[in-house]
């Protein structure tokens, strides 16, 4: 798979968002490529800040900037009108615009005309592989972890990057599979799955994880949830076409329903787990959940234990916090695969 040409460092662009969970992809950024982040850029509103200077398009570029990115993923994934002035100002300043929401950024004439007189490139990374690939349903060598989710924004993406971090660090054979648009940006590579048309989600999860050694490990990046009622279709396309040997379960320690859709609860955490492992055995019955990886960020220390402590006498699964453990001790059950 050929690695993208990313012209760093960035300015991230956060609009006006006040839901820190659409703004994972600038989350993502400074917590896995700090050095790549040089500044942030927010409008009237914005309710998310990333800790960094925060730098109008010219400023930015006078310190060194080469590309505006995206760093918001709103519900849909499009561009708002108001957010299109400034981000004409950075095309014009000679920043290149790097978005991976759904909107083709050729496809509208404000930016690429912006494009033109500053002689930015606009680079979209939501663009689904050319090759359209129908699953084959076969079983491939190598192993494969991948990780799903309760709901969306639960640390999918930073459960597999943890533990694919983890897994370099003690000389395993590893690659982590990139398949959105904050894991493509961070790894320089992947597909953004969820841009796949339907019938070819499962052919472009089999490419994405292909054939190995049998002691390598792919770990992918899921996507949404089977339990969420808008993104269970890509959930359900990615884990029948990666046909995981392992599962991690991700979930927010304090969610309860789906998040902005009121009325959707979050199924008990053993009911998730067996909805995964049925689904996932039409393509790899022996495929199980291995582990739980919890988002505590909302919990303090003693809390955090506590929880943990508490799913892991209801699972009977190692249970950990990818941020705050030590994984070691968990990467110890993958060796018996």
């Amino acid at each position: 798979m050929k690695k993208l040409a990313l012209p760093k460092p960035y300015l991230i662009f956060l609009g006006d968002t006040r839901n820190i969970l659409d703004a994972k992809t600038a989350l993502g950024l400074v917590d896995w490529c700090r050095d790549d982040c040089l500044a942030q850029i927010s409008m009237p509103g914005c309710k998310v800040d990333l800790n960094l200077p925060e730098m109008n398009p010219s400023q930015a570029a006078a310190a060194g900037a080469k590309s505006i990115v995206i760093g918001i993923a709103p519900t849909g994934g499009q561009i708002k009108p108001e957010w299109r002035e400034l981000l004409k100002e950075a095309l014009s300043s000679g920043l290149h615009l790097i978005s991976g929401l759904h909107t083709d950024l050729e496809d509208d004439e404000t930016l690429r005309e912006a494009g033109r007189t500053g002689n930015s490139k606009l680079i979209n990374l939501r663009k689904a592989p050319d090759c359209k690939l129908v699953a084959s349903g076969k079983n491939r060598t190598g192993k494969r972890l991948l990780t799903v989710g309760t709901d969306c924004c639960v640390g999918k993406k930073y459960t597999a990057l943890s533990i694919y971090k983890a897994m370099r660090e003690l000389k395993l054979k590893t690659t982590f599979r990139a398949t959105g648009q904050t894991g493509i940006l961070i790894s320089g590579e992947g597909i953004p799955i969820d841009a796949v048309v339907s019938d070819f989600v499962s052919g472009a999860a089999e490419s994405l994880s292909p054939e190995n050694d049998h002691d390598h490990w792919d770990i992918i990046e899921g996507q949404g949830s089977l339990f969420h009622p808008a993104y269970s279709a890509v959930t359900l396309g990615l884990i029948h076409g990666s046909q995981p040997d392992a599962m991690i379960l991700c979930h927010s320690a304090t969610r309860t329903e789906i998040d902005e859709y009121p009325g959707f609860c979050i199924p008990p955490i053993p009911e998730c787990i067996s909805k995964y492992e049925e689904s996932a055995a039409l393509t790899n019955p022996k495929s199980r959940v291995v582990g739980i990886s919890i988002n505590s960020s909302e919990l303090d220390s003693a809390s955090r234990t506590e929880y943990l402590m508490k799913l892991n006498a209801l699972t009977k699964l190692p249970c950990f916090d990818p941020i705050n453990d030590n994984l070691t001790p968990f990467l110890e059950t993958l060796r018996s695969y």
